[in-house]
């Protein structure tokens, strides 16, 4: 089977940023403070230690243990929760949305490089506690994003309808889903495991929150997995200071616009408001914004003066959300938190917070490139042997996979780059020749020289294309694996759901991703499932 591998920057996955981030550019060191290495662990321990306000900590404890209420959490996750009264006990983060049924795979793989990073410290620094946090998005508003899943190329969505934030959206409905899906998945013994699953998290309770916390416990509780949902009075308490401060001053932006201007040779992640604040109830999720010295909630009558938004602030921090700029902060306020591990997309806007940390006095943490993984069949791995074609092929763009093997296979050289060159040196000979003559004979020269080039380079296109038709069969087995394992020409982890794989290799599946993920290593993985 194939047997190189792809660093991320070689995947053509990744952006220019991303690639440049991984690279450790000197353009892009100033917006990040450490760069995701095992020894830079200890300097972020000691700098979180210093400033991190631990009478916080009973606070997250007991709120964690209430969410916990009536969820059967293993020994391990109870232990990480009690650790973190502790003050010698820090957190790894991974955020993700609520997506049902976990939406894509890179949800498994988002929170293992978390587990797995956590148990890399408690080895490195043993006197220390490592405890992985997944923060659920509960406040995130889009429902459009999160109410469907892909099993085997088909679609299956959630037909229902959400305003306000979709932790409190009620999984009333989703019976009739799972009637649909579980026709699907058949009914092997690992389907059904599947299906209980869907139905103990979905069907037996009564919001999307609860019910993902149960579905993340049940696949992860047993590594320590500690999911924290943060639409909570308790925990907003805390962070009263920073959004008054963003509510009164709007400083956010300015630092925010600032590193944004360092960014502008990249695609800009996200672009702040004057206030990065959302006003919330059970039905609404709406920007706050600020006209004439009046507080105004957006598509609704509600509106404060400075006075009263203050006022409504402490006592009910609970309606204030915080949006992509302000979650961030948020999140390192209430966790002794020293890295978050997010996918290209969101290490790219943290990248764009640091001087608004640096402004506001919280340590910015380390920031780690979240594992990717191609997972394929040992069929596929021996298919792809039988087919000559290695990883880094198969990552390539289809119409370049084929034209690249198309040549590889042909009898003969397809390429006619030999010729070209030749029939260039020719003509290098009669320019000279026109120095001797007057400017017409060039111009003559010059035309004669494209019209023959471009009839040999139409001579190649045409030469590719019999050969493909020549070759067809085997092209056309190359493609097919080829999309098997990209579907539609897309990374698989984006695409397909984990009870795809989890059916073919059942409760084998975690521990095996869990055995072979090393979150400090920058390599697309390739892992064979069933051998």
């Amino acid at each position: 089977m194939p047997t190189d591998c792809i660093s991320y920057q070689n995947s053509g996955y990744f952006s220019s940023l991303m690639n440049d981030y991984l690279d450790q550019k000197p353009n892009l060191q100033s917006l990040y403070h450490r760069f995701p290495t095992l020894e830079n662990f200890e300097a972020q321990i000691l700098e979180k230690q210093t400033n991190f306000d631990d009478t916080s900590r009973a606070s997250l404890v007991s709120v964690l243990q209430r969410q916990y209420a009536g969820t059967e959490t293993s020994v391990l996750t109870q232990q990480n929760i009690a650790a973190l009264a502790s003050p010698f006990t820090f957190t790894v983060t991974t955020g993700h949305q609520l997506n049902l049924f976990s939406g894509p795979l890179y949800f498994l793989y988002k929170i293992i490089s978390t587990i797995n990073l956590t148990n890399e410290l408690k080895t490195k620094y043993p006197h220390y506690n490592f405890v992985p946090i997944y923060w659920m998005a509960t406040e995130d508003h889009d429902f459009e994003e999160i109410n469907y899943f892909n099993f085997k190329g088909k679609k299956f969505r959630w037909n229902t309808a959400s305003t306000g934030p979709v932790g409190r959206l009620s999984t009333e409905g989703l019976a009739d889903f799972l009637e649909v899906y579980a026709l699907e998945i058949g009914s092997s013994t690992n389907a059904n495991t599947i299906k209980k699953l869907f139905e103990d998290s979905y069907l037996r309770h009564d919001n999307l929150a609860d019910a993902t916390r149960h579905l993340a416990n049940a696949l992860f509780g047993a590594q320590g997995l500690v999911i924290l949902d943060a639409d909570n009075s308790d925990l907003k308490k805390a962070f009263i200071p920073f959004v008054k401060e963003e509510l009164i001053h709007q400083s956010s932006q300015k630092w925010v616009l600032e590193t944004a201007e360092k960014l502008k040779d990249y695609t800009v992640q996200v672009n702040p408001r004057e206030i990065n604040l959302f006003f919330i109830e059970d039905n609404l999720r709406e920007r706050i914004i600020l006209e004439n010295g009046t507080y105004k909630v957006n598509n609704t009558k509600i509106e404060f003066s400075e006075t009263e938004i203050i006022k409504l602030l402490e006592k009910h921090p609970e309606k204030f959300s915080p949006n992509v700029i302000m979650r961030p902060l948020y999140q390192e306020v209430i966790l002794p938190n020293l890295c978050y591990i997010g996918g290209g997309g969101e290490i790219a806007y943290w990248l764009e917070l640091k001087s608004f940390f640096e402004a506001v006095k919280v340590t910015f943490p380390i920031l780690l490139v979240r594992n990717s993984v191609l997972l394929a069949t040992e069929k596929q791995a021996k298919k792809a042997d039988k087919l000559d074609l290695s990883w880094k092929d198969l990552f390539s763009k289809q119409a370049d996979l084929v034209n690249h093997k198309t040549k590889q296979f042909s009898e003969f050289p397809v390429d006619l780059t030999d010729l070209k060159e030749q029939l260039s040196k020719q003509f290098e000979t009669l320019f000279e020749l026109t120095n001797h003559t007057d400017q017409s004979f060039a111009g003559a020269v010059k035309a004669q020289e494209v019209k023959q080039t471009k009839g040999l380079e139409n001579l190649e296109k045409r030469l590719l294309k019999a050969q493909k038709r020549k070759l067809s069969d085997v092209l056309e087995r190359i493609t097919e694996l080829q999309n098997e394992l990209f579907p539609n020409q897309s990374l698989q982890e984006r695409q397909a759901n984990f009870s795809e794989f989890y059916i073919e290799n059942g409760a084998n599946l975690i521990p095996t991703l869990i055995s072979k993920l090393k979150p400090l290593e920058q390599n697309f993985n390739i892992i064979t499932l069933g051998i």
